[in-house]
């Protein structure tokens, strides 16, 4: 409905109390108020679409993103996409990464930073077979070890010095489940939320090792954007933050609520299925990704300066990354730690 400002008659004036002469606005039915104009940002995901990227489904899903002025649009990643590429070309407006990705952006010289961080523990496995003697990371010497090429230079390095592993363990790791499975003491990489399930599947025992619980504390699943857009419209980027963490409030509650979210992803990933969703759902939850550390008493998304720089200390130590960098220049607090989706 639109107001409209008439004069009223002396006869009208007495009905409605006013002066003879005043003028009153009137609603009129019928008439609608100008649409709003929502402002355009896009974000691309790390992966395929799947529950560990269900916040921002959930956020568009719901309509938080609108309610705040936004018309977000989810591109996703995969293998072949470069996303810091496309992040300096102007492709993208934000991306989904890591802390470490942000330490290596300040290496780089390259203009971007790291201003959130849904999972306060990385999902990264490494995955045994349960019975077969490895109770922790220790265990591992003398195993054969499938790792990609990402990990081999991220926390691998730091596994090795922390638990006395060697390189000579290590294999390349395919994306293939069944080198594993005919091995009962091979060991791969793995997420905590997707491997284990398949292999259950198959009729295997996995036992998986988190590597965030040896101490390999990388921010992950993290909102990356240019200096640029943090500082020209910080408005736009406080309401894209503020509606994404809520999203993630509500999707990590399950439910009929986040189920449009789903259908999104489903939609999106033919090859993604519901009952590996609710799997993907129950063990973020059960093993704290989004919800636990700082994020119990700051928020999802949450972040500190204390653990960053520690963070990159560890990464120094073992030649991850350079010593000397300013790890500060690599985030910014500035849209986090406002208590949205706290315990």
């Amino acid at each position: 409905m639109t107001m409209t400002r008439y004069r009223v008659s002396r006869r009208a004036a007495l009905g409605l109390g006013v002066a003879a002469g005043a003028s009153v606005l009137v609603r009129l039915p019928g008439k609608t108020a100008r649409a709003q104009t929502l402002e355009k940002l896009s974000f691309l995901t790390s992966w395929r679409a799947q529950a560990e990227h269900g916040g921002y489904y959930q956020a568009v899903a719901a309509g938080l993103y609108r309610k705040v002025g936004i018309e977000c649009e989810i591109r996703m990643g995969g293998p072949q996409v470069s996303g810091s590429q496309l992040l300096l070309g102007g492709r993208v407006d934000m991306l989904m990464g890591s802390g470490l990705e942000a330490l290596n952006y300040v290496r780089e010289d390259l203009p971007f930073l790291c201003i959130a961080s849904i999972f306060q523990k990385d999902p990264q496995v490494l995955i045994a077979h349960a019975n077969t003697g490895v109770e922790g990371f220790a265990q591992l010497k003398g195993r054969t070890i499938l790792v990609g090429a990402t990990g081999r230079v991220t926390y691998w390095p730091y596994l090795k010095a922390k638990f006395g592993l060697s390189d000579d363990q290590l294999r390349p790791y395919t994306f293939n489940l069944a080198p594993w499975l005919a091995d009962k003491y091979l060991v791969q990489q793995g997420f905590i939320s997707s491997e284990p399930y398949a292999m259950r599947l198959a009729g295997a025992d996995p036992l998986p090792l988190l590597i965030a619980d040896a101490g390999f504390d990388n921010y992950n699943t993290t909102i990356a954007l240019s200096k640029k857009l943090a500082t020209e419209k910080r408005d736009l980027v406080q309401r894209f933050v503020d509606a994404t963490l809520e999203g993630w409030s509500q999707y990590l509650k399950g439910g009929a609520a986040i189920a449009e979210a789903n259908a999104l992803i489903l939609k999106d990933n033919p090859e993604m299925t519901q009952d590996k969703i609710d799997y993907a759902i129950k063990v973020m939850n059960a093993n704290g990704l989004v919800a636990s550390g700082d994020a119990l008493k700051l928020g999802i998304g949450a972040m500190t300066d204390a653990r960053w720089a520690d963070f990159y200390a560890k990464m120094a130590d073992v030649g991850v990354v350079p010593k000397g960098l300013d790890a500060s220049k690599a985030y910014s607090l500035d849209f986090v730690n406002k208590g949205i989706g706290k315990a």
